[in-house]
């Protein structure tokens, strides 16, 4: 029976997009398409366990989701007042939408799921309505779900979905695929939902996990969708080799206990190969496309100089630098300021790092960018500044596993101090043996 429900759950999983994408087609509608698409779900957990997992699951859903939308177009006539013209209306409309419902149902197309997307991902959205909504209709993730990967109360993600979609019927946005000037916008509205999922999942901004596999998958998935979609799309293509790349690192990015490890102390014989060859194919095919300068492209560059070395001192700083450099050029920001200067201070020593990171305006409330300060300045050997910003980043970071990675450095400049302290008292007292 277990076997079953996880069966059925995989199925779910793969199927719901489609689905979904077929019924708001048909319906204009997410919450009624929402609801049917729950009940074909319903009837699946009824009836496969007794009778097995149909041949097609996907069109046997699909079936089930018609047949619930032509019974609640019934119960609808029946409800409605007996005047000849109302139900004349409703006749013409369960003909109407049955006739469409069977063509959607029996060729559902990749474009209905490409419309679903740019739906959900529509800039009308506050982004956090957009990445829930994401979730909701193409990942088939349930509220509870979505609410507990982002560690909020599942009430107050049910009602930022409730809102998302609210604000879509409000602003009648229409289910279709933008063109010209627009595709290019929304497209990149999309990247931008895929990309935060993956980066809460990578690194947890909260809680007591340091990353979130569900999350990474989840936009791995998205974006492997996407290029299919998609196909001559770079941007497409570099975030997905951005995202392979560094998901590469997962099960060297944690300890035994879940405990944080950093780049340079990765063990990268457990980085998964394949994964880092499928990110280097497909940033091949955004270079090739004619996206090497796009930023998503230049990010997946830089991973890729990490990716294509075992050891750590074999790192090529200086091309890391050098593409930090372009991509600050073409959409500068904060981060990728802060970046680079870790860079630089691998490059030029950590010096001219923590000059880099000075050279920043902003981010003072920014937990990393303490922690880089702090990083540098032990380097430096000024540990009373470095455990200052190290406390600061403790204080400015929510990620449990981050808190305890800081207090770890901390812990190192308190054992050098001791080992300074001790050594120039022995030191003290040699001296004073001798003079006596």
């Amino acid at each position: 029976m277990r076997d079953v429900t996880e069966a059925i759950e995989a199925v779910w999983k793969n199927e719901s997009p489609r689905l979904m994408a077929g019924i708001i087609r048909v319906t204009r509608d997410i919450s009624i398409a929402e609801e049917l698409a729950q009940d074909a779900l319903v009837s699946a957990l009824e009836q496969w366990p007794v009778q097995g997992i149909p041949e097609n699951p996907g069109a046997w859903l699909m079936k089930a989701a018609r047949w619930r939308a032509t019974d609640s177009l019934r119960r609808e006539q029946n409800l409605a007042p007996k005047h000849e013209e109302i139900a004349r209306e409703l006749d013409a409309r369960q003909q109407r939408i049955g006739e469409e419902m069977e063509l959607s149902f029996d060729q559902v197309i990749d474009d209905d799921i490409l419309r679903l997307l740019f739906t959900a991902c529509h800039p009308v959205l506050a982004v956090e309505g957009r990445i829930a909504l994401t979730l909701r209709l193409l990942g088939g993730l349930t509220t509870t779900e979505i609410a507990r990967a982002f560690l909020v109360p599942e009430k107050t993600m049910g009602q930022r979905i409730t809102r998302a979609k609210k604000t879509l019927t409000d602003a009648q946005i229409p289910f279709e695929t933008p063109r010209g000037r627009e595709l290019h916008e929304r497209v990149n509205s999309v990247l931008l939902v895929i990309y935060l999922i993956f980066n809460e999942g990578y690194t947890a901004t909260s809680g007591s996990e340091w990353s979130r596999s569900e999350l990474m998958e989840e936009a791995l998935r998205l974006a492997r969708m996407l290029v299919n979609l998609l196909p001559k799309e770079p941007e497409a293509y570099a975030l997905l080799a951005l995202m392979e790349l560094n998901a590469s690192r997962s099960a060297a990015r944690q300890g035994t206990n879940g405990e944080a490890i950093l780049l340079p102390d990765q063990d990268r014989t457990l980085w998964d190969r394949a994964q880092i060859q499928r990110g280097l194919v497909a940033l091949q095919k955004a270079q090739r496309l004619g996206g090497s300068a796009e930023p998503y492209a230049l990010q997946a560059a830089i991973a890729a100089c990490h990716a294509r070395v075992m050891k750590a001192e074999d790192t090529d700083w200086r091309s890391i630098v050098a593409l930090y450099d372009v991509l600050l050029k073409i959409k500068p920001s904060h981060i990728v300021a802060l970046n680079r200067a870790v860079g630089v201070g691998m490059v030029h020593g950590p010096e001219a790092g923590l000059a880099a990171v000075d050279a920043i305006d902003g981010l003072s409330n920014y937990h990393l960018r303490s922690s880089v300060r702090g990083d540098l300045l032990m380097k430096l050997g000024r540990n009373t500044e470095a455990e200052e910003e190290l406390q600061r980043a403790i204080f400015l970071t929510d990620n449990l596993r981050e808190k305890q990675l800081l207090a770890e450095k901390l812990n190192q400049i308190a054992n050098m101090t001791k080992l300074k302290i001790g050594f120039a008292d022995s030191q003290k007292a040699d001296g004073s043996g001798r003079s006596t």
